[in-house]
């Protein structure tokens, strides 16, 4: 607020002010003039005339002179009054003075304080920004996690022990004790045609199945570019990224489902690679496909089931000699298990760790299989 927007305008108080000063003077100068030859030339005054003392303009002297001292009086009175008035003028401008500059010291702390919290957020926001970096960094780095891995080492030497009795406990209430009879007479023979349901062979390579082939490109282009986290069971439920997708295309299309891959480094990224192709092989065979992994230790064993059932969303009643998916330490058994599956018309997938040094050449006879190649700069796995 200026001098001139304060609400006691003193500028025009002065000026009434004088104008009164002004008006009391002129009054008492028409008094004064009024008086008989107050204002007028003197006549010469003939001889011999007789003057009578009569009251000046009729007007007494004392009167005149209390008169005037009223006036002096309001004169002295307003005097006062100006100079109060001036005095208060002053300590207005000065406490005004003192009143803008307040608001300017608050104006400026409050800016201060404005730009020290927009220093402050932008600080958060580069931390939550790097941050944010670092985490998707170390999602694309790692599959599940520092914490999942420990996890799977501590629990799954337990897991594969209590699943491994179940199974034998299953199979053995399966077993079927044979009963000793007498010899009957043979019956006669009559020809019967057994129907053996046949083993699909696929053959991705060729471009007689080119409808599989766009189907299977299809699928990994979804699992890379819109994974679905909460999918239906045996559909892969985990990030893809475009190296998986590489290796996954290249099994199916340059070698045909038969072949080796070198491994990602990690037990968890070879088994994403190999959730990935039993997810495509559901969607194409359904029920028939069946998963055979081939292990030397029954830790791997159980980082095996925990990795499929992460990334299927499958759980442990999805493992069995007779289900889905099935876990082996012995290459004969599972060649064992794998001929009778064919001979009943299913299409069993052999998946062979990458700890597996020697491979034994009848898991190579089946229709599909995965071999995780080591690295041949890594250190072997026999000094494990």
């Amino acid at each position: 607020m200026t001098p001139n927007e304060f609400p006691l305008d003193t500028a025009k108080t002065e000026e009434s002010l004088g104008i009164q000063e002004a008006s009391m003077r002129s009054l008492i100068d028409q008094e004064v003039t009024a008086l008989p030859g107050g204002n007028e030339t003197a006549e010469p005054v003939p001889e011999n005339t007789v003057i009578a003392k009569v009251p000046f303009g009729g007007v007494a002297p004392v009167d005149l002179e209390q008169r005037i001292a009223e006036l002096q009086r309001q004169e002295k009175a307003l005097q006062q009054n100006i100079a109060q008035l001036q005095a208060a003028k002053s300590e207005l401008q000065g406490q005004m003075t003192a009143t803008q500059a307040a608001i300017a010291s608050l104006l400026q702390e409050g800016l201060k304080e404005l730009e020290q919290r927009k220093r402050d957020l932008q600080i958060t926001v580069e931390q939550l920004e790097r941050r944010q970096e670092r985490i998707r960094a170390e999602m694309r780095t790692t599959f599940a996690g520092t914490s999942q891995d420990l996890a799977i080492r501590v629990q799954s030497f337990k897991e594969y022990l209590v699943g491994s009795l179940q199974d034998l406990a299953l199979a053995a209430d399966q077993l079927e004790l044979t009963k000793f009879k007498e010899p009957e007479k043979p019956p006669v023979p009559i020809a019967v045609v057994a129907v053996t349901p046949q083993t699909p062979t696929p053959k991705f390579a060729d471009e007689s199945f080119q409808g599989q082939t766009k189907k299977i490109r299809s699928l990994i282009d979804q699992y890379r570019s819109r994974p679905d986290y909460y999918g239906a069971p045996w559909q892969l439920r985990r990030t893809f990224e475009p190296i998986h997708a590489e290796r996954v295309s290249n099994w199916f299309f340059t070698q045909g489902g038969r072949g080796a891959l070198r491994t990602m480094g990690s037990r968890l990224q070879n088994i994403l690679i190999t959730s990935a192709i039993v997810s495509v092989l559901q969607e194409l065979y359904g029920d028939r496909q069946t998963t055979l992994v081939l292990a030397d230790s029954p830790e791997r064993l159980g980082e095996w089931r925990r990795g499929l059932q992460d990334c299927l969303g499958i759980t442990r009643s999805d493992f069995g000699p007779d289900r889905g998916a099935a876990l082996f330490e012995d290459a004969f058994v599972l060649s064992q298990k794998a001929d009778r599956m064919v001979k009943d018309g299913l299409l069993p997938l052999v998946v062979i760790d990458e700890t597996e040094e020697q491979i034994d050449l009848t898991l190579l006879q089946y229709p599909l299989w995965l071999a995780f190649a080591p690295n041949p700069q890594a250190p072997s796995y026999s000094n494990y």
